[in-house]
């Protein structure tokens, strides 16, 4: 019998605080977006590797504050000149943008809105022209997201499997993270991959699968 084709569906990421993981690595980050209500002018930053959930926070502190997730690419002086003043802003990856309105960026702390910024590396590193930028940037109160951590990785693969309606056994779990790089986004692959190949054959997600997907 020919194998099933398997269908091309991939789940869509889930950015609500409810779904986000928590772990040792990004405990303070998740905190203060727990904490966060909206009040007196608040402007603070996110920073940490790629992967660590940034963007997934980001989105929950939006969701809390009823702000807009913008790129920092996209920032321009017109975009801030059109903002209502009750619009709050999230501006996602201050410091791996390939350009930046710096004028842009400085008139989001003159107008005293409420602001939320994410970056690789500590806000005190970031660079930028405009000497008083960089001190704005120097005050930002910043929590850290860390590297992902063994207990983040294997929320994250159950998670993922549950999202495509799979119930896995630890084991396999445990295999996958033993085997595989160490990322969110490795692992995002490789159950997607475990998807396909079980849909593929119509069997389970086992040991024995895994070790096959593995051995390709």
């Amino acid at each position: 019998m020919a194998s099933q084709l398997p269908l091309p569906f991939e789940p869509k990421p889930q950015l609500r605080r409810e779904d986000f993981i928590v772990a040792p690595s990004n405990a303070a980050a998740t905190a203060f977006v727990d904490s966060f209500r909206p009040g007196p002018v608040q402007v603070a930053a996110l920073y940490g590797p790629s992967g660590s959930g940034k963007t997934h926070l980001a989105h929950a502190w939006a969701s809390v504050a009823g702000a807009r997730v913008i790129d920092a690419q996209v920032l321009t002086g017109d975009l801030v000149a059109e903002l209502e003043p009750a619009t709050f802003l999230a501006v996602e990856d201050v410091d791996t943008a390939l350009s930046l309105d710096e004028v842009a960026l400085f008139a989001l702390f003159q107008q005293q809105r409420l602001v939320l910024f994410t970056g690789v590396q500590h806000p005190r590193t970031w660079r930028a022209a405009s000497p008083d930028l960089v001190s704005r940037f120097r005050a930002l109160p910043a929590y850290a997201l860390g590297e992902p951590d063994d207990a983040l990785l294997a929320g994250l693969a159950r998670k993922l499997f549950a999202d495509r309606q799979l119930v896995v056994p630890e084991s396999v779990i445990a295999r996958v993270l033993r085997s595989i790089e160490r990322s969110p986004s490795a692992v995002r692959d490789f159950v997607a991959a475990a998807d396909r190949h079980a849909l593929a054959g119509k069997r389970p997600i086992t040991v024995q699968l895994v070790g096959e997907l593995l051995d390709r």
